[in-house]
């Protein structure tokens, strides 16, 4: 056995060093007695015997005593999940104790990193899915929950119970059923608070062979959409047919009439044509204005990502729409700052929302007018009560003409499908009463505001707030 330096001190208390000296040194003292005894040694030589016996036995017990320590150190360090690097010692007996060891981590370290691996690979696969999915252990409490859960409710949803995250006493009662084993699966419908979202909801409890806590998996499946779009279908086909019903009955009359009793009557068959003409061109203006809308209804959910430049999409709607001004004698008027920043948004329904706004302002205004364009910068969008609106910059864009005042009564329901003013019904001009509805539209996905003013000295001002960064 190699001998090496051994400072005697760093022996710990605890280590048993002493009574296995003591009890080592107990057979020489029993022979050394009886030697006293029978005469054949010296008390004096006996005590002096026994002391060197007990330093050798000091001597050859401190190397595997203060390797044994070290190993249990290095043990325990493993077992606390330490980064350590393997011992060097030099007594065979704690080597082989050691290398044990260092297999036994080695295989724990390979299992273990396995097992995280494929927890990993697991989770990665739950991410990837659209809907929310949750797993739940038999209290009610969230063991895990994929990237779309997540996003739904907390990133921090983990360890909170069902019935801290879902207020729906219905949702709570259903899980608690599949939890108290009472069945093995509940299907419900119930709206998520404060986002009213119509939630379908799969709670499927595990087999009795899966291994782990959770006992029950919780998927979600967002039918606000699908709502959605079922009622924009039936909206839509409510809105057309009621709407297209007047000129085709005007057609369908004239038809009749040309068919019979103007049947040869040339001046009655140019008026009749004319007035078809128009009757089909307001149908294919409604239909137009209804498909769009449903359009932007359907793309509320998708913020908008292109950078787009105001300043270019009003400048291309006023060139567009020059030749009707001129025919009105209305003069369009541009007033802008000479830098602007450009906003994210929806290049395409910008210019439409800009058409809109800029086309009424024309087609109402007084013969001989002014129409105002003033876009501008301002630090933060007016709070709306049916709006949800943006935080941070914005711009402005107000639309203003010289048309009669609208009444306070009247102006907020200007945005309203189909509506319009009875004085301008009355003055015999067209329109489908769709074009502020769109424009509404599109302002509440871009998380803006629209508010109107009018009065006798100002006329009427339409002035969109759009903000510069979603």
């Amino acid at each position: 056995m190699k001998l090496k330096k051994i400072d005697i001190f760093e022996i710990e208390k605890d280590s048993n060093f002493a009574p296995r000296v003591l009890l080592l040194s107990i057979p020489p003292a029993v022979v050394f007695i009886c030697l006293v005894e029978f005469g054949f040694l010296a008390p004096f030589d006996a005590i002096l015997s026994y002391i060197f016996i007990i330093l050798c036995n000091m001597v050859f017990l401190s190397p595997m005593t203060l390797e044994l320590q070290h190993l249990k150190k290095y043990i325990n360090r493993l077992a606390m999940g330490e980064e350590i690097e393997n011992m060097n010692l030099s007594e065979q007996e704690a080597k082989g104790i050691a290398e044990a060891v260092n297999s036994m981590h080695r295989f724990w370290m390979a299992k273990t990193d396995a097992l995280e691996a494929e927890a990993m690979s697991d989770a990665a696969v739950l991410d990837t899915l659209p809907d929310p999915v949750l797993m739940i252990d038999r209290s009610g409490n969230i063991l895990g929950a994929n990237l779309a859960a997540r996003k739904l409710f907390d990133d921090n949803l983990t360890d909170q119970n069902i019935g801290d995250v879902f207020v729906s006493q219905h949702f709570i009662t259903a899980a608690q059923k599949v939890l108290n084993k009472q069945s093995e699966s509940e299907n419900l419908i119930f709206y998520l608070e404060p986002t009213k979202q119509k939630i379908y909801a799969h709670i499927k409890s595990l087999p009795w062979f899966s291994k782990g806590r959770a006992v029950a998996v919780v998927s979600l499946y967002d039918l606000t959409k699908a709502a959605k779009i079922e009622k924009l279908q039936s909206d839509f086909v409510a809105n057309a047919s009621h709407e297209l019903r007047t000129p085709l009955s005007v057609i369908a009359g004239f038809i009749e009439t040309l068919q019979t009793t103007a049947k040869n009557d040339d001046a009655a068959r140019e008026q009749f044509l004319a007035i078809m003409a128009e009757q089909a061109a307001f149908m294919s203006d409604l239909i137009e204005n209804l498909l769009s809308l449903s359009k932007i209804e359907l793309s509320q959910d998708t913020p908008p990502q292109d950078k787009t430049d105001m300043n270019k999409i009003i400048l291309e709607v006023m060139d567009a729409l020059q030749i009707k001004a001129n025919a009105r004698h209305i003069n369009l008027i541009f007033e802008k700052p000479t830098r602007l920043k450009k906003i994210i948004a929806d290049s395409a329904q910008m210019k439409q929302l800009m058409q809109n706004l800029i086309d009424n302002a024309v087609k109402y205004a007084v013969s001989g007018s002014d129409v105002t364009i003033c876009l501008k910068e301002i630090n933060e969008i007016p709070a709306s009560k049916s709006l949800h609106v943006a935080e941070g910059k914005a711009l402005s864009v107000s639309v203003n003409n010289k048309g009669p005042k609208i009444e306070s009564q009247e102006l907020s329901r200007l945005t309203e499908r189909f509506y319009r003013l009875q004085e301008h019904k009355n003055l015999g001009i067209k329109g489908t009463g769709l074009g502020l509805a769109i424009a509404k539209q599109i302002i509440m996905r871009h998380r803006g505001n629209l508010t109107v003013s009018s009065s006798n000295k100002n006329g009427t001002t339409f002035t969109v707030y759009l903000p510069l960064k979603r």
